[in-house]
């Protein structure tokens, strides 16, 4: 049994965006839904045991964070007890607005929680990563960003290089990408202020003709997905709601004598493909992604760590079910995806929510 799990999004000395486009032919292939309660992240472990994510941004809510059965129900993971936090809680020992998942080459799987409830700020200090243990289901280690990020923070997606035991997110609120050190626990933000941490605020994100906003004006998420490529060695990253992609070495990312001007210094930008939410990275290098205006989504042949063009393939387009894919992982030759309709949520469509799908984890089998 083969699994492919890696995640990416792209860097910043200009080059060009010209793509090639080969026509392929796929199928989405239901795999979960939740007809009541908005989810976000999926996560595959080697023996196919499935993770979603539900974070804390509406009323709406039961759980944060459920392994999916063999016959469709949902448990709480690890327990109840992690998934049973109230507003105005002791907020230790459990999840306060989970955002995703990951799991690792390791079978270890990767927990953020941002801990900013309807993203309305970090609750006490809450925001952490935990590590878990798959064969035991037991935690390995707590990653805490008090004083690391602030009380406006959102912590957003992650890769994990097990090779070097380095851990990368991304913080989505001010834009930033976060470098964890598994073992001594230290933690380093690199890349804040930076542009390929932005959203370009000339860029109209629109879907279906229709301008996304909230009470505050046009909505902006700043980094967001992120990839990382089979040998650890580059890191694909882009704001969410602008079309642009960047990359970044990661040794400029974890060399603590860099400054912060030349690790800026080393990010490229790779041009203009398309709005994404998550992104993941196979060990052939292919790059794959979500067009959220779109309703499709393609792979780019990354070619190593070539600057040249890459090569475009589509997948597949599907208006009624591809409904803002979101988050991705990929098992035994499936692309997994998840769709959590942001764009018809209330708080980003004039106070209306447009919902008419459940939100559902789809499979794609690659060729």
């Amino acid at each position: 049994m083969k699994k492919w799990f890696l995640q990416a999004g792209l860097g910043f000395s200009l080059l060009t965006s010209a793509v090639q486009f080969t026509q392929a032919q796929a199928k989405l292939e239901p795999v979960f839904k939740d007809d009541t309660y908005q989810l976000t992240g999926v996560a595959v472990s080697k023996t196919g045991r499935m993770f979603v994510n539900y974070p804390y941004w509406t009323d709406t809510y039961k759980y944060a964070l459920v392994e999916v059965m063999k016959d469709g129900t949902k448990k709480p993971y690890p327990d109840e007890a992690w998934n049973s936090w109230k507003p105005g809680q002791d907020p230790a020992n459990r999840w306060i607005c989970v955002q995703s998942e990951f799991v690792d080459d390791k079978d270890r799987l990767w927990v953020i929680d941002p801990a900013s409830p309807k993203q309305q700020g970090v609750y006490r200090d809450a925001h952490k990563l935990v590590c878990f243990d798959l064969a035991t289901n037991k935690i390995i280690r707590q990653y805490s960003f008090k004083d690391i990020v602030g009380p406006d923070s959102y912590l957003n997606d992650i890769r994990v290089d097990t090779g070097r035991e380095v851990v990368y997110l991304t913080e989505s609120q001010q834009g930033g990408i976060a470098v964890v050190d598994i073992k001594s626990g230290k933690i380093t933000m690199k890349l804040q202020g930076h542009p390929s941490v932005k959203a370009d605020p000339t860029f109209k994100f629109t879907i279906d003709g229709r301008l996304l906003q909230d009470n505050k004006g046009p909505v902006v998420f700043n980094s967001d997905g992120i990839a990382l490529t089979p040998d650890g060695n580059m890191l694909y990253y882009k704001p969410l709601s602008d079309n642009k992609l960047y990359r970044v070495p990661t040794a400029a990312l974890r060399d603590p004598n860099m400054s912060d001007a030349d690790v800026k210094a080393k990010v490229e930008d790779l041009g203009k493909y398309t709005t994404t939410d998550g992104m993941i990275i196979d060990p052939a290098g292919n790059l794959y992604m979500g067009d959220i205006q779109g309703y499709a989504l393609y792979s780019l042949a990354t070619n190593g760590n070539s600057a040249a063009p890459l090569k475009r393939t589509d997948i597949l387009t599907d208006k009624v079910q591809l409904q803002w894919p979101d988050s991705y992982a990929f098992h035994d030759g499936y692309l997994y995806v998840t769709t959590s309709q942001i764009d018809h949520m209330a708080k980003n469509n004039g106070g209306k929510s447009t919902r008419k799908r459940p939100y559902e984890v789809f499979r794609v089998k690659m060729r």
